[in-house]
């Protein structure tokens, strides 16, 4: 890719103890894209100002096109998507009432409890498969008269796409319904939106109308779109003025910022519809993979860039077949017993792909 600074060499060697020079196609997540030349000099020159003082002029230039993108009245830049998260979840739930989620939800399985350690929030999960929104489930879960005698339900967390999910995308009128009937029984949505620029990408459902189906959203600059640091909040203006000063609190308060915000202006500019190329690359893995074995996974279900294979038919674990993929020059993430996961982005070409797809079909069709 033009203006990237290269990819790493697997240096394996072969049985014969010769090293090869393959280029090793590290498939273990999208957050592993590092900027190019072009985002660099982005960054370089970017105007700065104080950001804790709402003075850095391209973190509120960056916040303003979000939230215009998103339409919604106002945004907040965060150095991550979990905090992005947890003050979503934060300005919904107040301590000692709950957040739910469905059992694969990120906000639950992967940001190490803070809503309970930061904000004194518990949460409950229903079951989802693959990740799909089941909004009678969610419905079903809450509890939003439960007087002095359950936990009150403030807050329902949906993620789009759906990350342990496999890049699913969840049905724009799955969405609606579900932000429609949790005001009706007044709890508010929160989106984590880490990767709606893929589900964006992938159905052409503009942004503001997946936004719209919540109260807040977060958005991740630093997945597939390829900036090194950040995310944003997005919401009404009054929640974003709770945001900055709950931010501050949990130690995300910075000051030259806008360096950082100026990659995510390039890439939103620049690496934003090339997410399509992941997805095609995605995709023509799982189809050879199907083609080699059905039961490994089901090109169907891949929506955008992530790609889950069940290896535990073909009698392997997921460590032992993350391991062997490894040897073999093509890395990933054992995502439990029986499962793994393998995410295209901006630094995985049509090479390093062909050898993805001739490693993961070599593999599934052994008998471990």
């Amino acid at each position: 890719m033009s203006g990237s600074t290269g990819h790493p060499s697997a240096g394996r060697q072969t049985a014969g103890g010769q090293t090869t020079g393959q280029s090793t196609a590290d498939l273990r997540s999208d957050t592993l894209t590092r900027p190019t030349d072009a985002m660099r000099e982005a960054m370089a020159w970017a105007p700065v100002g104080d950001d804790v003082y709402g003075e850095d002029p391209t973190i509120l230039a960056l916040q303003s096109q979000v939230a215009e993108l998103l339409g919604h009245e106002d945004a907040l830049f965060t150095p991550s998507g979990s905090m992005a998260n947890q003050l979503g979840v934060r300005l919904h739930v107040a301590p000692g009432q709950e957040l739910i989620a469905d059992d694969l939800a990120h906000v639950l399985r992967a940001e190490m409890g803070a809503a309970a350690v930061l904000s004194g929030i518990s949460a409950r999960s229903w079951h989802a498969n693959a990740g799909l929104l089941d909004v009678d489930a969610a419905m079903a879960l809450a509890v939003t008269d439960g007087g002095a005698y359950q936990v009150g339900t403030s807050c329902v967390v949906v993620e789009n796409t759906h990350n342990f999910g496999g890049g699913t995308v969840q049905p724009l009128e799955a969405m609606r319904e579900l932000h429609r009937r949790a005001h009706e029984r007044g709890m508010a949505v929160h989106l984590d939106g880490a990767r709606l620029w893929n589900a964006h990408v992938a159905t052409g459902v503009p942004l503001a109308d997946y936004a719209a189906c919540a109260d807040t959203v977060s958005v991740c600059l630093s997945k597939g779109l390829g900036a090194p640091v950040g995310s944003l909040l997005v919401g009404s203006r009054a929640h974003m003025e709770q945001a900055r000063v709950w931010r501050k609190r949990f130690g995300g308060g910075m000051r030259q910022a806008g360096i950082l915000a100026a990659a995510g202006q390039f890439a939103l500019e620049h690496q934003l519809e090339r997410l399509a190329d992941d997805h095609e690359r995605c995709q023509r893995v799982a189809r050879a993979v199907a083609a080699t074995r059905g039961d490994a996974v089901d090109p169907a279900a891949v929506h955008t860039n992530i790609l889950v294979l069940h290896v535990a038919p073909a009698g392997w674990s997921a460590s032992d077949f993350i391991a062997a993929t490894g040897e073999r020059g093509v890395l990933g993430y054992a995502m439990g017993p029986e499962h793994v996961r393998f995410v295209w982005h901006l630094d995985v070409d049509d090479a390093q792909t062909d050898h993805a797809a001739a490693v993961l079909t070599d593999l599934v069709s052994q008998q471990a």
